[in-house]
């Protein structure tokens, strides 16, 4: 188990950051000396439209588990086009609020269609609220990752994920080898509040670290930043192990030796993303 945790989560670390760099690279954004081109994140925008698609099977195979559908291709689709949100005005001449209005209005249509044509009138609001909040929940949240990329630069971004995944990291090791006090022991067993203070120690650290070497915003900032999202990660996991305790499933899939499965991965960073844009728009320099 740590062997394949430690391994498997050393190589998405790489592929993670490489696809960032190698993206910024492609689009003039990983030094100031090279001239931003007017499209940005492609890369990135790819591999949030590619993790759709098993996010969306396990969250569908979860919600089967509490005895509720979840249309899974449809809600590929729906949460795609709502992650996508900030890449498309790059495009063409249309503002993210009436790009998000004009999907989100058609996502319901698009349900409210697929639900007749599939199961008439049986579980009209289950199947269709379900699928609604899984488009929202790894469509619309991950739309603020991709934000965070197109309008603060990538470095920005592997601030933000970087103190997310090594909280995550901190809370693993010290609540593993310290941890005593249940920090929701209903929820989540294993988490600890000895995990929770090794999570804000490493997302302190790795804020710090960013903020100073790649002047991203002043270092008490980073320091509020880093306490602050090393909690709210450990929130975005314990909203995802909800939704696991109801299906009665210890993780999303068994894709990922050490970890379970896509959601298992992404779930801490998902919460996280709005508040992270906030965060950088009134703080970053």
């Amino acid at each position: 188990m740590l062997k394949h945790r430690l391994l498997f989560g050393a190589l998405m670390i790489v592929t993670f950051v490489s696809v960032v760099v190698f993206d910024g690279w492609l689009d003039g954004s990983l030094t100031a000396s090279a001239p931003d081109k007017p499209v940005q994140g492609t890369l990135l925008c790819i591999l949030i439209a590619v993790l759709a698609l098993p996010a969306q099977l396990e969250l569908a195979k979860l919600a089967a588990a509490g005895n509720v559908r979840i249309f899974a291709a449809f809600g590929a689709v729906g949460s795609i086009l709502l992650a996508t949100t900030w890449y498309w005005p790059q495009l063409a001449d249309i503002s993210q609020a009436l790009y998000l209005a004009v999907v989100l209005a058609l996502v319901l249509a698009g349900l409210l269609l697929h639900q007749r044509i599939c199961c008439g009138t049986k579980g009209v609001l289950a199947n269709c609220g379900a699928s609604l909040f899984g488009i929202c929940y790894l469509g619309l949240l991950s739309a603020f990752v991709l934000a965070i990329r197109i309008d603060f630069g990538l470095w920005t971004l592997l601030m933000f994920v970087g103190v997310i995944k090594c909280a995550d990291i901190g809370a693993w090791a010290v609540g593993k080898t310290l941890g005593r006090h249940k920090f929701s022991p209903r929820i989540s067993p294993g988490k600890t509040w000895e995990g929770m203070g090794g999570a804000v120690v490493a997302g302190v650290l790795v804020a710090v670290l960013f903020a100073t070497f790649c002047d991203i915003m002043a270092w008490p900032a980073a320091l509020i930043f880093g306490v602050c999202f090393a909690f709210i990660g450990q929130l975005g996991d314990l909203a995802e192990s909800m939704i696991k305790r109801d299906a009665q499933q210890k993780d999303s899939a068994n894709k990922v030796p050490g970890f379970g499965g896509i959601l298992d991965i992404i779930d801490s960073p998902l919460l996280a993303a709005p508040l992270a844009y906030l965060f950088f728009a009134f703080c970053a320099e």
